[in-house]
Parts: C-alpha cells; structure tokens; sequence
C-alpha cells in the first residue's frame, strides 16, 4: 500500500524490506513555494528530482515545461541551473549555433543566479583560498544554501565552459574557457576537502576502539554511519559527482597535456574518481543491487550512474585501465527497471551489447531508444550512428542510417557524408548496384563540410577528408574503404568472429590476390606509392582481422554453437605476419603514413595477448616516442592522421599491460 504526501513523494507505508529500491519517487509534481526567498532555496529540491526523473523517463518536454513554469524570472539557484543544464544538453545534442547560443545563455544565467547565492569572501580570503590556506574552514563558514550554491556555480561554470568550447572559433575563447574550467576543478576540490573533514571530524568524535575496524568497512551500509549527517545527501551526490569526474577527466588526459596540468596542481586519481562515483549511488563490489534507494539518494545520483555508464562503455574505447563492464551491466540493470522507456539507459543497454560483441542485440536496443520517445529528434541520431556501426560490425551495409545523419544531423556533416558514400561504394562494388555516381558527389563535398572547434580542424573529420581527396585523385576509387571505418569506429573489435571469417576476411583477401576489381579503376602500375598505399592498407586490415579471430575482446560474449573456421594458431601466425609486412613496407608508403604507427600499436597488442609483455612495451614505445617510424633516419614526413588518438590509446595501453585487457 501507498500513500502520497503533500508534495507528491511517494510513500510505501509497508515495511522498506518490500519496497524495490528503484521505486519512483514522485506521483505528481511537487508544490514550489511563493515567493521565493534566497534562505528557502533547499526547498526547490524535491522540485528538481521530479524534473530530472521526467527528463530521464524520456519526458523531456515536460520536464523542461516544469522548470520554466516553476521559475519564470529565472531566479531561483535550482531551477535556474536546472533549466540551463537542459539546454545545455539540446546544445550539444544539436551543434547547431542557435542552440549552442542558447545553451551559453542560459548556463550563464544560472552561473549568475549561483554566485548571487554564494557567500561573499573578503579579499584577505580570496588570496588565501587562493594559496588553499583556509578553503575548507572557508566552506564551513557558509550556511547549507551557500555551500550548495558554491557546488551549482562549479556545475553551471563548467557547463558553460563545455558549451563555450565546443562553440569557439578561436583559441582565445578556447583559453578562456579552459580557464573557467580551472576554477570549476579548484571549487570542486575544496568542497572535496571539506567533506573529507567534516566526515573524518564525525567519525572520529562518534567512533570507539571496538568499532574502529567496523567502521572503515565501505562495503556495507553502515559506513554511512561514519558520515557526518548534518550534511545533506543532495550536497554529497553532487560533490561526488564533481570530485569523481574531475579526477576521472584529468586521469584521461595524454602524456604531455598531463604533465603540463601536473604544474598546475592538478593530478587525476581515476580510482578514487570511480569510486567516488560508485558511493553516490551506493553501488558495492559482489552486490547487485545499491545500497541508496531512490528514497535516499541525492539529486545527482541518477548523473552518477550516467557517468559511469559513460567511463566504462563509450570512453572504455580510449582506455583500459579501470573499466569493468560488470559495474555497467548492474548499473544499468537497476536503472531500466526505474526508467524502462528512460532513451539514455536503453542507449547504454545498446553500448552495452555491442561492447560484448553482439551488435544485433544493440540494434534491438538503439531501435527501442529511438521509439521511447519523439520530443528530442537529435536523440534518434544517436541511435541512428550507432546502429551504423553495428551494422559494420554484422557487416550489413545498409545505407539508411547515414543518410538520416547526412540530411539531418548537425554533428558531423562530413563524416557522414563520407560514412555513406563508402557503405555506397561497397554496395556497388560488390553487388553491381548502381552507387558509384552518388558516391562520387558526396565524396566531392566532403572536404567542404568540416568544422573547426577552438580554431582547431577535427581529426576525424581532416582523415575524411584526405580520404576523399584521394578518391578524386585515383580516379573514383578506394581500397576497402567500409572495413577501414569499421576499424576507426572497433566495428571490426566488437564483430562476432564468425562474420570476420566469412564476410570481413575474405573481402581483404580478393584485394591481395588481385581479385578485387572495382568498376573503373584503372590498372596498378606496379610499384608506384598507390601500390604500397593499398597493399598496406590491406595487409593492416587483414591482421586485424585475425587478431580479433585469435583473441576477440576480452568484454565478448562468446556464443558457443559459433563456427569460426579458423585455427587459433593459424590467426595468431597470419596476424603478426600481416603487420610486419606494413612495418616492412612502411617506407614505401606515399600518403597512408598513419599505417604504421597503427601498426605498431595493434602489434603491440596482439604481443601483449600472447604473453609477450616485453616485446609489446617496445612497439608501444616506439608510437609514443616521437620518432619518424614510417621512414628512414634521414626522412621527416610530419604528423599522420590521427595522431593524437592513437598515443592517448597507447599511453592507456602501456598502463593496462598487467590488466591483460588488450
């Protein structure tokens, strides 16, 4: 039985045992008070879980509706913010200016309506908070309000910061916004250090020397017992929040931007950042079910749980170190029974399955995404792109999807554009559809359709375009264009080995032998760069292929009644074999340089599966070490394509070689 209270939280009046912890909160939306008075803020919260869980629940209009009919000056500190962190989100989803303007406005309203709410620091206590001298008695000097103001202002600032630079045309936006970023990290680490005390202040003045081993146990819900209870679950989802991912986003940067940001101070603990994540949500090793219910938990678990839906399924494609795809399944798990049509749990439910290599259950799921809800169009485009790239990974070619992108979506017209033009070329060219005039226009607009972010071209997008400047100059053709995307994107990684076998492998075979032969192409002059390009392309290909065939990725389920058709050995043998010939031929390549870094990095890899830890550290060093790999001594031919991607997969790739995660 249940009962609801004044303001629409519902209550199961039965014993808590019988109550799931995913349970919805609210029946109905709770009151908002009027007028609105600045000590009374806190009492907004009820107001934005409510909206959060419609936005999550796929309700996005009427979430929307709810905080600007809630707040229509736009004054108050949670839903002002709550407002701008809608837009913010139609932004990004967008790219459009209009809306990426949109977003900046009203980010920086909230911002504005944050530090309105914020206590007021004497200039003695600015320098000194500065220098990190008196932050956390700073903090403990504000009242609830003002330290919850402290932690939307961080929030708002680096939403505003992210919109502004994904929007800025230049680098001296870029920096400015970088900069906001900074201070949004230093707010986030001092409420962190505030925290910490108050909790080690509790425990210490609560604890006893019979219960002191107890009470470190983080593993059961009596840890919270050592938390201090004058603070709020609300303030401490979202310091978590702030203090997890800032750690999590500093521990991902490269090398050198990381040593830079060192001497800053700033130093990323991706343990600590996930585990930080992980208590918001009272999620524990060997328990599937949290410990926090809805009933108890703060207002930015449910972006906890996101975060961590997006470490471990969609940046897991950068990174090793960390990720634990089981961590996603329960999180996900617990979540789609309290958001069942919630689009970005069922994307996740479809990352999810295509991380474990089974591509067609992702296309069940990205379609269930896209008909949970109609309101926000931008998001089916989501699903659009990712069921493109199952479907390479089934190698099922079908260009519809990435024409919707390529007529709808603003993200990335030319990448789009190149994506379709290629599953065309292979339609074509494999089945004598007519393709190949089509292809060719959109190849022809490709180059003009990149964007820049900061002043800065997107790497994809100038690889697209190199791409298909090439296509002109050869006369309308390009060697294994699909599978080549279908690598950039790991479609070729989370493949079921039995399609690799049958349908990738022997697609890179008939161009080794000499079989494939697209419609208007001329002959191979033997010998030329155009030779090397393609034979390299082909024979890094091919050993990919294998190595997936020898070791698929450690996160695929493997179905048992499969026919792969290939010795383990076999594949081992051909796959090393495939990427010592690019290695070999490397020098002779004349504008596909990026081949051999690639190589050396999958080299790399397929060693380290075997064992070979050792032989695989030196091929990873040798991508990271500056060096000119694809020439001799003498020769200097510059950055490649993709560069700065494939070091931050190989700094992640050296750190993970005891993980045995490659």
């Amino acid at each position: 039985m249940t009962t609801t209270k004044t303001n629409g939280e519902v209550v199961d009046t039965q014993t808590a045992t019988n109550v799931p912890s995913w349970k919805p909160r609210y029946a109905t939306p709770p009151p908002v008070k009027r007028p609105y008075k600045v000590d009374e803020a806190l009492d907004d919260l009820p107001g934005v879980s409510y909206a959060l869980e419609l936005f999550l629940a796929s309700h996005m209009v009427e979430s929307e509706e709810y905080c600007h009919t809630s707040d229509k000056p736009k004054e108050r500190l949670y839903f002002a913010t709550g407002y701008g962190l809608i837009q913010c989100v139609k932004g990004l989803m967008s790219y459009a200016d209009v809306d990426l303007l949109a977003g900046i406005g009203h980010t920086k309203h909230g911002n504005h309506i944050a530090s309105q709410h914020r206590k007021k620091a004497s200039f003695f206590g600015l320098v000194a908070s500065t220098l990190g001298v008196s932050g956390v008695n700073f903090v403990k000097s504000m009242t609830p309000v003002e330290r919850h103001a402290e932690l939307v202002y961080a929030e708002s600032l680096f939403e505003k910061a992210l919109l502004g630079i994904v929007y800025s045309g230049d680098w001296l936006a870029f920096i400015k916004e970088a900069l906001n970023m900074r201070t949004t990290i230093s707010v986030y680490r001092q409420l962190g250090a505030f925290l910490d005390d108050a909790d080690a202040a509790w425990a210490e003045a609560h604890s006893s020397p019979s219960d002191s081993a107890s009470s470190l146990d983080t593993t059961t819900s009596s840890s919270n017992a050592m938390q201090d209870p004058t603070i709020d679950v609300h303030f401490r989802s979202g310091v978590y929040l702030g203090v997890g991912m800032c750690n999590i986003i500093l521990s991902l940067m490269p090398g050198k931007l990381a040593t830079l940001v060192e001497l800053f101070g700033y130093k990323g603990d991706r343990k600590l950042g996930l585990e930080l994540l992980m208590k918001a949500g009272g999620w524990v090793e060997g328990q599937h079910e949290p410990l926090i219910s809805t009933a108890e938990e703060g207002v930015r678990r449910s972006i906890c749980d996101m975060c961590l839906l997006i470490f471990h399924l969609v940046l897991s494609s950068f990174t090793f170190d960390g990720v634990d795809i089981s961590v996603a399944q329960k999180v996900l798990d617990w979540n789609l029974k309290r958001y069942p049509n919630g689009v970005f749990f069922l994307f996740g439910a479809g990352r999810l399955a295509l991380v474990r290599s089974q591509p067609r259950r992702a296309i069940t799921y990205y379609t269930q995404a896209m008909r949970s809800q109609t309101q926000y169009r931008n998001l089916h485009h989501v699903s659009y792109w990712e069921i493109a790239i199952a479907g390479l990974a089934l190698w099922e070619l079908g260009p519809e999807g990435a024409k919707a992108l390529e007529k709808e979506a603003t993200w990335s017209k030319s990448i789009y554009s190149y994506g379709m033009a290629v599953c065309l070329l292979e339609i074509a060219n494999g089945h004598g559809h007519r393709g190949g005039e089509e292809a060719a226009k959109l190849m022809g607009r490709v180059p003009g359709l990149r964007q820049k972010i900061a002043g800065k071209s997107i790497p994809l997008e100038k690889f697209v375009a190199r791409k298909a400047r090439k296509f002109a100059s050869q006369g309308g053709r390009l060697i294994l264009p699909a599978l080549e995307v279908a690598y950039l994107f790991q479609a070729i990684a989370h493949a079921p080995r039995s399609v690799i076998t049958a349908k990738m492998l022997p697609e890179v075979r008939a161009v080794l032998k000499g079989t494939y032969k697209p419609k208007g192409a001329a002959k191979y002059e033997g010998g030329t760069g155009e030779y090397w390009d393609d034979l390299c392309l082909a024979r890094f290909l091919e050993g990919v292929c294998l190595r997936y065939i020898a070791y698929p990725d450690p996160d695929a389920v493997l179905d048992p009644d499969e026919v792969v058709g290939m010795a383990k050995g076999e594949a081992e043998e051909g796959s090393e074999a495939a990427f010592r010939a690019v290695l070999e031929h490397g020098p002779k390549i004349e504008l596909d340089h990026h081949l051999v870094y690639h190589a050396h990095y999958e080299l790399g890899r397929l060693l380290a599966c075997q064992g070979k830890t050792e032989e695989a550290r030196v091929d990873f060093e040798l991508v990271i070490s500056g060096k000119y790999l694809e020439v001799g001594p003498s020769g200097r031919k510059g950055k490649y394509s993709m560069e700065n991607a494939l070091h931050m997969r190989t700094h992640a790739a050296v750190e993970a070689l005891h993980q045995k995660r490659l």
